[in-house]
């Protein structure tokens, strides 16, 4: 501690300020980034603008939430980040963590202060002897099944390329085999995190029962965490991928309905998404199709794979071949949006697809670049009861089934225009379930993707005053609170 004060007055001294605590200039965050250049290792590595791994760092997947910080560091050990964490609590300065950077929410990991890339947690390592993974927080899911491939297990993970392990496990982690097994957090295991005070902690539940609730959905709140311990299940290949139309005919509607309404088999996944793309001025469906196996029973997805295709990609391969094949749209800006369903409905899908005619209609004349994207969830009803309590979702009793907006486009003048086209939208449809009676006015949202601006209450309920008095225990002088995110 001796050590990290002496070097934050030696730079603050050097740039002529004494001020540093509170400070919002320029120069108390690089006075705060040399700081922290003088105490981590030599495991560790500090970047400023100029360099290509400090524009690498601080590059968001969605180009909206690209912030250009002070500095970028990127720590190559727990205890390095222990050191970080007390410079940032002592001078208040604002930071970010970035995983991958996946995030549709400016400054959520991303921020002009100290940005802080996981890229160096990067391991992927499995134990045969309790079946458990561990995994850096630095991942994407493509490095995480690539590594698991030659022991045959797989895990509960994202189901597109490019989507980073920490902020898809600690919000929740819808995944293709969630009707198997749960949301992620169902099957964490334990985090390695580094609390604000520097100490670095195994939260499982054994040891730091309440971090370990905390975390599952609750975030960056309590502190960085550097490793998940995931559960493993057997695994050699699986059957899928996307069938994709040009617009959305009787014949994909009858076949999702069919297929949410009497597939109980809990290794099949859907993933339908209603799509407008103004590049090539035409709406698309996207029908994602995966089984947990090899080969799926006979006739299981005979609706599916009857219907005109523009582009079909369905086989059996492995799930890292499975996720890379329909790579999302890049290079823009982006934003999502979710509301939360109990049942669906030909009417409810119906105004969805409403919704993207619509809005395109509304939007391309002055949005260059619009790609709209509706995602239907029709997971099983007992998704839920595969894991125990935990921060998301506040209640297990219901299960819920997400509806995913996401807008994709060029320009910054568009921003706002955007979020409140998004916000609208969601009202809507939330407004079309209630009309068929649905009890879904204050659902819980899956924190992943709601836009900025919601209230907490909507996402965490009745769960947010245990999660504060959670926080107050890690987090007493509230550090994790100078970086983004949903903060309790």
């Amino acid at each position: 501690m001796r050590h990290i004060l002496q070097s934050i007055l030696f730079f603050t001294s050097t740039f002529s300020y004494t001020g540093v605590l509170g400070s919002d200039t320029g120069y108390s965050h690089l006075a705060v980034c040399n700081a922290v250049a003088q105490v981590v290792s030599s495991k560790s590595s500090i970047f400023y603008p100029g360099s290509d791994q400090y524009n690498s760092d601080n590059h968001h997947w969605a180009l909206s939430s690209t912030t250009n910080s002070t500095c970028t560091v990127e720590p190559g050990t727990a205890e390095d980040i222990g050191k970080i964490l007390t410079i940032l609590g002592i001078t208040q300065a604002p930071f970010g963590v970035k995983g991958a950077g996946h995030t549709g929410n400016p400054g959520f990991s991303s921020t002009v202060g100290v940005q802080i890339a996981m890229s160096r947690f990067n391991e992927v390592s499995y134990d045969a002897d309790t079946g458990i993974a561990k995994i850096g927080a630095g991942n994407v899911w493509d490095n995480v099944y690539a590594g698991l491939q030659p022991f045959n297990v797989g895990v509960v993970g994202g189901r597109v390329s490019g989507i980073g392990v920490a902020g898809f496990t600690l919000g929740g982690g819808y995944s293709y085999k969630t009707n198997e097994y749960g949301l992620t957090i169902d099957t964490v295991d334990g985090f390695e995190v580094v609390l604000p005070s520097g100490a670095v902690v195994l939260a499982d539940a054994t040891h730091h029962p309440d971090l370990f609730y905390g975390l599952k959905g609750g975030y960056n709140n309590f502190g960085i965490v550097t490793a998940f311990y995931l559960k493993t299940h057997p695994e050699t290949s699986v059957w899928g991928g996307s069938i994709t139309t040009t617009g959305v005919d009787g014949d994909v509607m009858a076949a999702v309905l069919k297929f949410y309404s009497t597939v109980t088999d809990s290794k099949a996944a859907l993933l339908p998404t209603f799509n407008y793309d103004s590049s090539i001025e035409m709406s698309i469906t996207q029908l994602g199709l995966f089984y947990n196996a090899p080969e799926p029973p006979q006739g299981l997805f005979d609706d599916f794979m009857a219907i005109p295709a523009l582009v079909q990609n369905v086989s059996t391969r492995s799930l890292l071949s499975l996720i890379q094949a329909s790579p999302e749209p890049s290079g823009l800006r982006g934003s999502f949006h979710t509301t939360s369903l109990h049942t669906l409905s030909s009417a409810f899908l119906n105004a969805v697809v409403n919704e993207t005619e619509f809005w395109s209609a509304k939007l391309t004349p002055s949005v260059p670049g619009l790609f709209l994207s509706y995602d239907a969830e029709p997971f099983l009803s007992s998704y839920l009861s595969h894991g125990s309590p935990s921060a998301w979702p506040p209640s297990r009793s219901t299960a819920l089934l997400p509806i995913i907006l996401y807008y994709a486009w060029a320009l910054p003048e568009n921003d706002t225009a955007i979020h409140e086209a998004m916000v609208q939208s969601v009202e809507y449809l939330t407004r079309v379930a209630i009309a068929e009676g649905q009890d879904v006015a204050a659902a819980p949202l899956y924190p992943n993707n709601v836009i900025d601006g919601v209230p907490m209450e909507r996402m965490y309920g009745e769960n947010l005053e245990r999660l504060r008095a959670i926080k107050a225990v890690y987090d007493p002088a509230d550090v994790m609170s100078l970086a983004g995110g949903w903060k309790f």
